[in-house]
């Protein structure tokens, strides 16, 4: 079965019952992206130092006590993290610093930039590691929040009683070749291919000429193209790229579902939490969270071809089967299923040696 994501590797680093907390690596370059950090003490610091950007969808605890562990193992790395979330992230985040005395702050040490996002607006501050983490504004863009030649993410704000963002990764395009487009073109396969691809990568195609062979008749001849990226369009596979939407603590209304809808609607992979039976649905459209009935209805509307429902309630901490049974997908959509806990227990006291008594 081939793999649905071409660069992107999900890891769920919860247990259903957790704190919610997607790991998204990047594999050609063997960096992260992160989406909410709440709990966070079983990470390896190894971690930690491959994430470049954190996600938070809202400031509740369980979505973001974790960002002190990420100080913690990344603060002294001369790198800058991007952290982006809702209107008000960046004086919380201001108030995380303020907490610690960083006296011993170095010029080597690395950088947090905070991006609140608001009705479409990016709103900027960097605190910088050199400067004891001082604040300082850079000011307001807008388009898509974070990017690369790998990857895109976008996001949609939802309610929660206060703004939750939803976020969307899209894998950026391949490079593919289509065998039976190359054939309609009269365009042979050679070494020249890997020229083409070299533009591309370097996202340097439109208007640059590359050398290529032609088939004329009986004969292969080689041409020279003034434009690669017209005959990159003549001779290209056209694939939908694969993505990942992320979406938690949000209640089911029109108005959250037209949101999703704009933005995860047909994902290839949707991570989002399920957290109440629908006999207590009465309950969650009260807390804002969402039942099996509002996941169903939701599914049903959004169609992702795989689905990973999580951040169940710690009220069926006993099994999460029944909530498992209740959920119906339609044709279509696949239910990724975990284990109920992932992450280690607490140690209890009675399994701690006790210290040798010393004589007298």
């Amino acid at each position: 079965m081939p793999k649905p994501f071409r660069y992107l590797e999900p890891t769920f680093f919860a247990g259903l019952f957790d704190d919610p907390l997607l790991l998204v690596r990047v594999r050609p370059t063997g960096r992260a992206l992160l989406f909410d950090c709440g709990k966070m003490h079983h990470l390896a610091k190894r971690v930690y130092t491959s994430i470049d950007a954190i996600f938070i969808s809202h400031a509740h605890m369980d979505h973001f006590m974790g960002m002190d562990s990420v100080v913690r193992h990344s603060h002294a790395s001369p790198r800058t993290i991007d952290v982006f979330g809702p209107p008000g992230l960046a004086a919380r985040m201001g108030h995380k610093f303020s907490c610690y005395d960083w006296n011993l702050a170095d010029t080597f040490w690395g950088n947090f930039r905070v991006s609140e996002i608001d009705d479409g607006r990016i709103s900027s501050t960097l605190f910088s590691g050199p400067d004891a983490f001082a604040a300082s504004r850079e000011g307001e863009r807008s388009g898509v929040l974070y990017s690369n030649r790998h990857l895109t993410v976008t996001s949609a704000q939802c309610e929660h009683r206060i703004p939750v963002l939803a976020y969307k990764v899209e894998e950026g395009a391949a490079f593919v070749i289509d065998d039976e487009r190359m054939a309609e073109a009269c365009v042979r396969k050679g070494a020249w291919l890997k020229d083409l691809e070299k533009l591309f990568r370097d996202g340097e195609m439109k208007g640059n000429p590359v050398r290529h062979l032609c088939v004329s008749g009986e004969e292969v001849e080689e041409r020279l193209e003034p434009d690669a990226a017209a005959l990159y369009q003549r001779i290209r596979k056209f694939e939908e790229p694969a993505s990942i939407g992320y979406v938690t603590d949000i209640g089911y209304s029109e108005e959250n579902m037209a949101s999703l809808e704009g933005l995860v609607k047909g994902v290839t992979l949707l991570v989002c939490e399920c957290a109440f039976l629908a006999s207590e649905q009465t309950k969650a459209r009260l807390s804002r969270h969402m039942s099996t009935a509002d996941f169903n209805m939701m599914l049903d509307r959004l169609r992702p071809k795989y689905v990973l429902p999580m951040h169940f309630s710690k009220t069926y901490q006993r099994g999460s089967e029944p909530l498992y049974r209740e959920i119906e997908p339609p044709p279509g959509v696949t239910v990724l299923k975990i284990p109920d806990r992932l992450t280690p227990r607490p140690i209890m006291e009675s399994e701690v040696p006790r210290p040798v008594e010393l004589k007298t």
